[in-house]
């Protein structure tokens, strides 16, 4: 979430754009299974555009309120740790699933809740300043929070990858400054958290790649 209409435009342009770059470079150095988290900064970067859809609407409950919500609730749930897990080495991959099985199970449960509530129950969009505060009707919001937190962040703090787990920490500092900001209806600062966080992503990937090539055989 950005503070205008205009400002989420050009944030979600420029971080499409290293999910553009992520994706290409894991498929240019053969890591497909780094292709979901790879991926990632393209999604909210789209996310980011779909949300100046909500701001020119001037919030209420439209089609791209509903798709926003979407994507930020039970598609990320899922989206997160299954990316972590796929990004796991082949030889590697049964001691992952061992380590990520609470947030697996964690993002599955919290997405199927979430995704059923979207279904039967209306979201809407309310314009505060500068920034939008999205209302849903949740059951027990604290679990379900407490949920999203493991499915989201608990993976990449789990994945035994030096740069996933600093990612996890940024992801878990960056989400409580953005929150706090946001709940002062003071400003939004989501898609700068979403910026620094692709920009990191894509460090990631082009260090994966440089493995990689490195000890790809010769010949």
């Amino acid at each position: 979430m950005c503070w205008s209409a205009e400002a989420d435009l050009v944030a979600g342009a420029g971080i499409s754009a290293v999910g553009t770059a992520c994706a290409a470079r894991a498929l240019r150095t053969g890591r497909t299974g780094d292709l979901p988290l790879a991926a990632l900064p393209l999604l909210l970067g789209v996310h980011q555009m779909i949300e100046a859809a909500v701001w020119a609407s001037d919030g209420g409950t439209g089609p791209a309120v509903l798709l926003w919500a979407v994507v930020a609730l039970p598609l990320l749930a899922l989206w997160v740790p299954v990316g972590v897990l796929c990004a796991a080495p082949k030889d590697a991959r049964r001691d992952a699933l061992r380590r990520l099985m609470l947030p697996l199970v964690a993002g599955a449960v919290t997405a199927a809740v979430l995704g059923r509530v979207l279904t039967t129950r209306p979201v809407r969009a309310e314009i505060r300043g500068r920034t939008i505060g999205y209302v849903v009707d949740l059951s027990y919001a604290p679990l379900l929070v407490a949920g999203y937190l493991v499915a989201t962040a608990g993976p990449l703090l789990l994945s035994g990858d030096r740069g996933l787990r600093a990612l996890g920490v940024l992801a878990g500092a960056g989400a409580l400054v953005c929150w706090t900001l946001w709940r002062l209806e003071f400003v939004s600062t989501w898609c700068a958290f979403a910026a620094v966080c692709s920009l990191v992503l894509f460090g990631w990937v082009r260090g994966r790649g440089r493995r990689a090539g490195s000890t790809a055989p010769a010949g």
